[in-house]
């Protein structure tokens, strides 16, 4: 699953994201190239370099304008919404989430830069949805954070590559571990995603997920693992029963959807289940 989600062990409650209100402080300066700001010299079809993707992540710290100004010049670059949303939103949250484990950026700049981010992905929604052009594919994806995530950037992106790919995506952030087990139970799912980006959690989900297995509406249901955790604690997130991911997001939809056709095909559904949990 996308890596996009930056949090820590012990962050404190969120706060209000003044997203154009106030003008913010910074305690760092990307540095990019003259020729690059205001996206007058871009190379038409050019690769989205770590220039750029520094460029995307000051613009989203500063304010929206400035965060639409360069994706417009990507766009005129020539960049696709799937290489811009992979190759350039993509890189500059992780960017700002280095930042911010870094103490570079503070929180409440890592948050109005995340909510920019995220914005602007809303804004594009209709134009990237309509870019893949596919048509219902009759699978459904419970797509869920981690119970009491502070950003649901990374989950969003993710479920608009399966909306573009014919899925339909229900979006889940629970507050709680109960809230989670509602989720996970309130209708029938081809399979669920479960995007994990602290270890606050991941003793909690892997005791509940025991539990709500022999209850799921589809019995055959298929669970994935990934998120930051995914690359930082794989081992932590091994849970039997499930598949974990650390892909990109295209890669991730054809791994999820191989999975799911393989395991409800004709010479597999005289298997009583493919990934049974359990430990």
């Amino acid at each position: 699953m996308t890596r996009l989600n930056f949090e820590k062990s012990n962050t404190p409650k969120e706060q209000d994201w003044a997203l154009d209100s106030q003008k913010t402080k910074r305690k760092f300066e990307f540095s990019t190239s003259p020729r690059l700001v205001g996206g007058t010299t871009f190379v038409k079809h050019a690769a989205l370099d770590p220039t750029q993707v520094k460029l995307l992540a000051d613009a989203a710290v500063q304010s929206m304008d400035e965060t639409r100004k360069i994706l417009t010049n990507w766009r005129r670059q020539g960049q696709t919404l799937a290489d811009i949303y992979v190759y350039g939103i993509a890189q500059s949250a992780r960017l700002i989430g280095e930042l911010w484990s870094s103490d570079e950026l503070d929180f409440t700049n890592g948050n109005i830069a995340y909510a920019h981010l995220h914005m602007a992905m809303l804004e594009l929604s209709s134009e990237f949805l309509a870019e893949g052009k596919a048509e219902a594919n009759g699978l459904s994806l419970l797509l869920m954070t981690e119970p009491g995530s502070q950003h649901g950037m990374g989950v969003f992106m993710l479920g608009e590559f399966f909306r573009r790919s014919g899925w339909r995506v229900t979006l889940a952030t629970p507050q709680d571990i109960a809230d989670f087990k509602r989720w996970f139970l309130s209708d029938w799912f081809d399979a669920v995603a479960l995007s994990i980006s602290t270890d606050r959690q991941i003793d909690h989900i892997e005791k509940a997920l025991v539990d709500l297995n022999s209850n799921t509406v589809n019995p055959n249901l298929k669970i994935f693992v990934g998120g930051p955790m995914a690359s930082i604690l794989p081992d932590r997130l091994n849970w039997t029963g499930t598949v974990t991911l650390d892909s990109e997001a295209a890669e991730t939809v054809d791994i999820v959807l191989e999975t799911v056709r393989t395991a409800t095909s004709p010479a597999s559904a005289v298997r009583p289940n493919l990934f049974p949990l359990g430990c």
